[in-house]
């Protein structure tokens, strides 16, 4: 293989690249009139010139070298598109391949077809401007910058075989995700892991300002990433001849020495240190080979290429000129035959089948998902002889359950957390694998492997964005995190789901594996850290999300977390929210009783109350939450001591989005299920897990709903002891209890003196903590008895 390209071998390359940035250009501007067969006329241009013109002739640049590799090396090479807003360019790029048209056979590979290709660009009706699900081999959409990186990584772990050439824009490295994501070479196992490639794409400005990255000299460029393990290689100018040379060059030494890297990996002969993987610095002008000047200013180069430069085309007769010499520059009469087919010789650098990259398989994951072989969670079942009887910490049990699952999933399962998989009680999995880890191990580590399977990096950002990756490359993941610092990756949620909504309706994109969130070390449970550790608010950022796209669990005990967990594990096209406490913690159901609770989401607890068949209770205490659950029963056992007569209902939540009406969620209850479960007219004491609004926000479709009362975090906390963080935030027992004497329809005597005996307690509670700096022992020691109804 020669680093030097022939002329011909120019002359294809130069070729191809005109043809991408022509399909580009009249994307962006066209909706009619697609090969210029006459003088571009105002209705040829549409009315809304919308795309982003910069980033976009560096991208086919790149794709266009990237296809000169695969047909080379006849190599797998997943494209992710860092700087998303130059969809153009996936566009014309997968349409020039023939992968557009087999997917959407209506945008037909000729002058009708560029017709449509142009059309429906930023149209009504049509397709986004971005890198979107809609895309071809895409499997980042990239409007929300920083998370290319993160992605490729996710991508090529356990893809022996792939390459994954990331395209990184220097304004999206700027960004706090980008930034930290260099560090995946330090998790990438060249014997069992492909190849990440970044090329960081230099054109200098971002929006309106200069990047700092551009501004920075070669020779900085290069200490810096050498310092962070990598090998940078230079391609920069703007001759076209002499870059295709350049990059050529530059690509045919990373490919060389990437397979180099993973031969000696596979061979066993590592070497004795941590090895430099390639990248490429590209610097090339923003807006390469568009208008130099419009309207005597100067655009290539600077940031007024960044979007339209030409923006007045319908109404300017002169910018309608520049814009067809512009496109004319291009040749489009030796790129496309009378038909408007892509000519012949443009063929050679066009790869076969699923090699291609709009056609691969590792951007549409679903068609490599296999199902998990999962363990039997039943095996994994905490003997529970009568509730409240054992002790268990759920995330412990659920410990066990994963290290089998990985066991059995040695190349397709993976867990990923920032450094809290010991302290959320998962350790199990250290049985049966270790950390992943690439550089020294010293004497004194312990858990550290090239091998483990365990992704544990401290950036929110970096395990949200692997898993991703994993996922939409086919493969399976759980994301274990402290509760309050998941909300570091709200956005990157946010973006997850808008893709998972879009690809649900696109029938060539095979569904995925959900992602899966276990949040522990939650706001109820911080026995060494303090108001900065307490926010239960994720949930109400999830449930803002399409309703056939997130789930969210509260399992009560370890029998209820280990079916949930097997259930979102085996689930697909989905976000499935876990929140399970670490703590020992009393257990109330067998695994029987778990199953058949789960199963439904809601359900009374008949052991639990002490209502007589076919007489409606006096009240409904219900909870949702392991913390909740307790501090219910609790008050439910002081009730029933202090007013026996009192007939009493308690319902459990563990499928959080079951509270909403059927027509707001598949999973939701039909009012005349809802109202079986909390009565019509009755008083609801509800104990949740987070903010009490979500769950007036869930309920209020539903009649009559302003009987419930809800308790949950009210944005009171510090460093305490557990009992005292619920006292403070008024879910406590004794406030449970008050709130349902004042309103139950009592004597006024009784509900006096039986309101003041709580308040006595409270009291108590709150001079005890201060003194010890422990809870009541009537509190610490309280034990579910069992009491017959």
């Amino acid at each position: 293989m020669s680093a030097c390209l022939t002329d011909d071998e120019l002359a294809s390359l130069n070729a191809y690249w005109q043809a991408a940035n022509y399909l580009s250009v009249g994307q962006i501007y066209l909706m009619d009139n697609p090969l210029l067969r006459h003088p571009l006329s105002a209705t040829d241009v549409k009315p809304r010139l919308l795309g982003h013109w910069g980033t976009t002739p560096g991208l086919n640049f790149v794709y266009t070298h990237l296809n000169r590799m695969i047909c080379q090396h006849n190599t797998d090479v997943l494209f992710v598109c860092g700087p998303g807003h130059g969809g153009p360019a996936m566009v014309a790029q997968s349409w020039l391949e023939g992968s557009y048209s087999e997917i959407y056979p209506r945008v037909t590979r000729d002058e009708d077809g560029m017709r449509e290709l142009f059309r429906q660009f930023s149209f009504p009706g049509g397709i986004p401007s971005h890198a979107a699900a809609e895309t071809p081999g895409s499997i980042h959409e990239g409007g929300e910058l920083g998370y290319s990186l993160p992605h490729a990584f996710g991508a090529a772990f356990d893809n022996p075989g792939l390459i994954v050439a990331c395209v990184i824009g220097d304004g999206e490295a700027e960004t706090g995700p980008l930034a930290s994501a260099w560090q995946g070479i330090k998790f990438l196992n060249p014997q069992r892991d492909g190849a990440v490639l970044p090329i960081l794409h230099l054109n200098d400005y971002k929006i309106a300002s200069p990047t700092l990255l551009a501004r920075s000299s070669d020779d900085d460029l290069m200490q810096l990433f050498r310092s962070q393990g990598w090998l940078p290689m230079v391609v920069s100018g703007d001759d076209p001849e002499d870059m295709h040379r350049q990059m050529a060059t530059a690509m045919d030494s990373a490919f060389s020495t990437i397979r180099a890297l993973q031969h000696q990996y596979r061979q066993k002969t590592p070497p004795d240190t941590l090895v430099r993987w390639p990248m490429l610095l590209l610097r090339s002008p923003k807006g390469w080979t568009g208008p130099r000047w419009v309207d005597d200013v100067k655009v290539e180069g600077l940031w007024r290429a960044h979007q339209v430069p030409l923006s007045a085309c319908r109404e300017n007769t002169q910018h309608r000129l520049q814009l067809q010499k512009w496109m004319k520059s291009y040749q489009p009469e030796k790129l496309f035959n009378q038909q408007g087919q892509p000519c012949d010789y443009l063929q050679t650098l066009v790869p076969r089948g699923d090699k291609r990259m709009g056609a691969t398989p590792y951007a549409n994951g679903g068609r490599l998902r296999q199902a998990l072989k999962m363990p039997d969670f039943a095996d994994y079942a905490v003997e529970v002889p009568a509730p409240g009887v054992e002790k268990a910490q759920a995330t412990a049990v659920l410990g066990r359950l994963l290290a089998e699952i990985i066991r059995h999933n040695p190349d397709n399962f993976r867990l990923f957390a920032p450094d809290e998989t010991e302290s959320n009680r998962l350790g199990a999995v250290f049985d049966v694998t270790d950390r992943c880890w690439m550089g020294t191990i010293t004497p004194d580590d312990r858990q550290l492997s090239s091998q483990g399977r365990v992704m544990e990096i401290l950036s929110e950002h970096q395990c949200q964005g692997w898993l991703e990756g994993y996922l939409l490359s086919g493969r399976h993941g759980l994301f274990n995190c402290y509760e309050a610092f998941i909300h570091i990756i709200d956005s990157m949620f946010n973006q997850h789901a808008k893709w998972l909504k879009t690809s649900r309706l696109l029938s060539w994109r095979q569904p995925i594996a959900s992602l899966n969130y276990l949040l522990a070390s939650h706001v109820w449970q911080q026995d060494h850290n303090g108001y900065s550790h307490q926010d239960p608010g994720f949930i109400d950022h999830v449930v803002n999300k399409k309703a056939d796209i997130v789930r969210v669990y509260l399992p009560p005990d370890a029998n209820t977390l280990l079916w949930v967990s097997d259930h979102c594990l085996k689930s697909w096209d989905r976000i499935n929210v876990i929140i399970a406490g670490k703590q020992p913690a009393d257990q109330w159901l067998t695994m029987q009783a778990a199953v058949s609770h789960c199963q439904q989401g809601i359900g009374i607890w008949h052991w639990a109350g002490n209502e007589r068949d076919n007489i409606e209770p006096d009240i409904v205490m219900a909870c949702a939450g392991d913390v909740p659950t307790r501090e219910t029963l609790a008050a439910v056992d002081w009730l029933r001591l202090a007013q026996p007569e009192l007939r009493i209902r308690v319902v459990n939540v563990v499928d959080l989005l079951a509270l909403q009406p059927r027509h707001k969620h598949p999973h939701g209850k039909p009012e005349q299920e809802f109202e079986a479960l909390f009565t019509r007219d009755r008083p609801v004491i509800f104990a949740f897990h987070g903010y009490p609004g979500l769950i007036h926000r869930l309920i209020s479709p539903r009649a009559n709903q302003s009987r419930f009362h809800v308790h949950g975090f009210n944005e009171e906390g510090t460093t305490t002891t557990p009992f005292d963080m619920t006292v403070i935030n008024r879910l406590d027992r004794f406030h449970l209890a008050l709130d349902a004497i004042q309103r139950l329809a009592l004597p006024p005597e009784r509900q006096k003196y039986l309101s003041a005996e709580l308040e006595d307690k409270l009291t108590a509670h709150y001079r005890y903590v201060r003194e010890y700096g422990d809870d009541l022992p009537e509190v610490k020691n309280w034990r579910w008895n069992g009491r017959e109804k």
